[in-house]
């Protein structure tokens, strides 16, 4: 059984930092590409970041790109997401997805960024 559980998220000021992980089982972590999501409300949910096994290269969308840092250990079988130079619109449930021969979703974890 796959299971991804998220935590990290929690409320920060404005310009703060945190940093998510998403420790995953049931499936072969080391060859899977990982990716993180996010969910405003009203909103639909957006791509964040990724990070593929071998090189770790990873890919970013324009509005993480400069602040935020994705990472995987995968003996730990975790990824991270380090958010850096948090804004309120960064507020959301951010969800942790695995590919691996198909999609699956951790449950989610809220961010909340105060102005």
């Amino acid at each position: 059984q796959v299971t991804l559980v998220e935590s990290g998220g929690g409320l920060v000021q404005n310009g703060g930092s945190l940093r998510l992980s998403c420790v995953a089982s049931g499936f072969r972590f080391d060859r899977s590409l990982m990716s993180w999501y996010r969910q405003a409300p009203g909103k639909e949910r957006e791509f964040v970041a990724e990070i593929v096994t071998g090189f770790n290269n990873a890919r970013y969308s324009r509005s993480a790109e400069g602040r935020f840092t994705i990472s995987r250990d995968n003996g730990k079988k975790t990824v991270y997401l380090q958010m850096n130079k948090l804004a309120p619109e960064d507020s959301a449930v951010y969800y942790c997805k695995a590919w691996s021969g198909g999609s699956y979703w951790g449950q989610g974890t809220q961010v909340t960024v105060s102005s």
